[in-house]
């Protein structure tokens, strides 16, 4: 039997194998100093409201479908409800992504108010209490992805969003954003005052996140916080030193708190005011890379400005139907991915397909840098394993 001699070997591999790669189990409860962390060396994958190309949005489902499929972070819209609870929903009405039309119960519910400077009319979040919300059950936002989870899942509320991340079996980092503040904070009341913003940051702080960007702290428990509001981000910036990103919407729609033009917001003094409050922006793609008849066209120059200046770019938000690539890239996903990492050089990317960003990285940058020696020897020590053969 020629087994002994092979062992040093196979102890070997298996410690440069597992060192090299990370595996990505579904969520489960883990010690964390047995953590994978989390990687750091290539475009962050946030996934979009979840893996909800595959699974409705925003459910524990979806992210836990992006955990297992390879999401650096969780990403999410956090509402409130009639009772204060915070709630991971993106739209400020039910109507399209829950089944709320059949429940005849709360037929009287339907509103009418000003959202962002329009009148919207529907069943709002805001008038229902959290026992009511855990009621529906939530649906594909788009008819043309798998219809087959509708009715499957209920919606989460902010709390049952951390624990999904911290009960991963890897480091997994968090995206929440404070959604739509003029609205809550109109309708929705706290005691002693609070506001909308302020519980927003009681609840991160309940579990445990704090830190600067890369510090230890955050590294254990990595988060970025997101608003398309810039008083949001101002105001919370003396209660909790984690990341935040400056959402940037499209070119004709103002801010929603201060009623600033997407070009004031984008310009170089306004850069540099907002930079001193937040790591990164977060635009919508097609407002970097503007597109006419489904083409692309020459790029700003927003990307080198922000990167001049310290600011991480996270643009949204990149899905793989064909109706949402531009011709450019012969409707393949991993060609807009070449483009923008390689070719814009954006930090992160919101997705909807976490699965497709995760593989294709693996593929074009499964190491940093330094672990291309690791690569090599785990080659060679497969080589001479092969040599071998286990006779009894």
């Amino acid at each position: 039997m020629y087994f002994t001699g092979v062992i040093p070997y196979i102890f070997l591999l298996l410690l440069v194998g597992c060192s090299a790669r990370p595996l990505y189990p579904l969520p489960g409860r883990r010690n964390d100093r047995n953590k994978q962390p989390l990687q750091t060396f290539r475009a962050y994958n946030i996934a979009h409201r979840g893996s909800n190309g595959e699974v409705p949005e925003e459910t524990a489902a979806a992210y836990m479908r992006a955990i297992e499929e390879g999401t650096d972070f969780i990403e999410t819209d956090i509402l409130a409800s009639k009772d204060g609870a915070l709630i991971c929903f993106h739209d400020v009405i039910l109507d399209d992504t829950t089944d709320i039309a059949n429940h005849k119960e709360f037929a009287d519910r339907k509103r009418t108010y000003e959202v962002q400077g329009v009148n919207t009319t529907g069943y709002f979040l805001v008038d229902f209490t959290l026992q009511e919300l855990k009621l529906l059950r939530v649906k594909q936002r788009y008819p043309f992805r798998d219809q087959q989870y509708n009715g499957q899942f209920s919606i989460i509320t902010f709390e049952e969003f951390i624990s999904i991340a911290l009960d991963a079996h890897r480091v997994v980092g968090i995206y929440p954003e404070i959604k739509n503040p003029v609205l809550i904070n109109q309708h929705v009341k706290w005691p002693g005052g609070k506001k909308f913003e302020d519980k927003f940051v009681e609840t991160l702080k309940k579990y445990g996140y704090k830190g600067s960007y890369m510090s230890k702290q955050w590294l254990k428990q990595p988060a970025f916080i997101q608003s398309f509001a810039p008083t949001s981000l101002i105001y919370i910036s003396n209660q909790t030193d984690l990341p935040k990103i400056f959402l940037i919407d499209d070119t004709n729609m103002p801010t929603q708190d201060t009623n600033q033009s997407y070009w004031e917001i984008t310009s170089d003094g306004y850069l540099d005011y907002i930079k001193e409050y937040v790591v990164g922006i977060g635009p919508w793609k097609d407002t970097i890379v503007p597109c006419s008849n489904n083409y692309l066209q020459t790029p700003s120059d927003l990307v080198a400005r922000a990167h001049a200046r310290n600011l991480q770019v996270h643009p949204y938000t990149f899905r793989n139907e064909n109706k949402y690539l531009h011709f450019n890239f012969s409707e393949d996903p991993y060609n807009e991915y070449d483009y923008w990492i390689n070719k814009i050089g954006v930090d992160g990317l919101f997705t909807d397909f976490t699965g497709s960003l995760h593989q294709y990285q693996e593929w074009t940058k499964p190491f940093a840098s330094g672990d291309k020696e690791a690569t090599r020897l785990l080659h060679k020590i497969e080589a001479m394993l092969s040599k071998f053969k286990y006779t009894t």
